[in-house]
């Protein structure tokens, strides 16, 4: 009896240090799991970025050969392919009923008239004057989603979306060369960022409803159908155009459209519309830098200033306060409690 009686003592203790073994282990798991699923917004705003980027380099060789309507049409048309081929590959379906009207919207405004109106601009003024008016497309983007989404305007993104306007400013006036600009031109910049916001406000919505790929295959599909008009152009001089062109032509649709678009409904469904527009301008610094890497054009510090701006004020924006650190971690801590 004294034998057993002993034996039942180390049991109880043993299973008394179960449940404290097994508790920090569930509190280590339940700190550690958002972090990888809260970097892949990131990671998707990211890779647009890059490919947005690229697209000012690629645009430079084939807006030389192609006119505005047939550039738009042609990089829309690879893009669709390439999106038409991986929807039916995944299955996805058809968007339901209610996410139409807004991939109609973002779908002419976006992938058709802000195409269209800014190959047509960025012939009628420099570079650096249509990257700065372009630029105004993130501002629209916060204040319209304020109006419209109800979305709030916290001060860091205020602020943050100040600096980098100020960096894409310099980087703009630094790239103006002789300064090369027309009322026309202007007008043309200041629609087509008019046309990226609202397009961008609309397909907010679409992605509480829609898969990022529903609403950017769709959305692709209604930008290429608006730019048929474009269609004539787009075959003569599809023949007189130099290789080099229509394979830039090509990467446009591939990454700068397919890609860069899923990735940016990716992420654009997963935060506000305004933080998201913030994200782009970290565009104009990448295209200093390579332009730097692949047409040679050294940046002056002016330049380099600018960018350095535009890269400041989206880690500005993006971030958080430090108030809401503390209150992740209680209820964290009560959902492992």
């Amino acid at each position: 009896m004294t034998h057993s009686h002993r034996t039942t003592p180390p049991a109880r203790t043993a299973s008394a240090q179960a449940p404290s073994v097994k508790t920090p282990s569930v509190k280590s798991s339940s700190v550690k799991s958002p972090s990888p699923a809260a970097w892949l917004p990131l990671a998707a705003a990211g890779v647009t970025v890059f490919c947005w980027a690229s697209a000012f380099v690629s645009i430079r060789s084939a807006g030389a050969a192609y006119s505005p309507g047939a550039l738009a049409l042609g990089r829309l048309l690879a893009g669709a392919l390439v999106l038409g081929a991986v929807w039916l590959v995944r299955r996805e379906g058809l968007p339901p009923r209610a996410a139409w009207p807004g991939i109609v919207v973002s779908g002419v405004l976006w992938f058709g008239v802000y195409m269209v109106v800014l190959n047509w601009g960025e012939r009628e003024v420099d570079a650096g004057t249509a990257a700065m008016l372009v630029n105004i497309g993130p501002v629209l983007i916060a204040l319209l989603g304020s109006r419209l989404l109800g979305e709030t305007l916290p001060p860091r993104l205020v602020a943050g979306m100040a600096v980098s306007f100020a960096g894409a400013v310099a980087v703009g006036l630094s790239m103006s060369g002789e300064g090369r600009a027309s009322v026309l031109g202007v007008l043309l910049c200041l629609l087509a960022a008019v046309a990226y916001a609202a397009g961008v406000v609309a397909q907010k919505p679409v992605l509480a409803k829609a898969t990022a790929l529903q609403a950017t295959v769709f959305g692709c599909l209604i930008g290429a159908v608006a730019c048929l008009p474009f269609a004539g152009q787009l075959l003569d001089e599809i023949g007189s155009a130099p290789l080099s062109a229509t394979l830039n032509m090509v990467y446009l649709g591939v990454f700068p459209t397919a890609l860069a678009f899923t990735t940016w409904a990716y992420a654009l469904a997963r935060t506000t519309a305004g933080r998201m527009g913030a994200t782009t301008y970290a565009v104009p610094a990448l295209v200093v830098l390579m332009s730097w890497l692949f047409l040679d054009e050294v940046p002056g510090l002016f330049t380099l200033a600018g960018g350095a701006l535009c890269l400041a004020g989206v880690a500005v924006a993006r971030s958080r306060a430090r108030s809401a650190r503390p209150a992740i971690e209680d209820t964290a801590s009560r959902s492992g409690a």
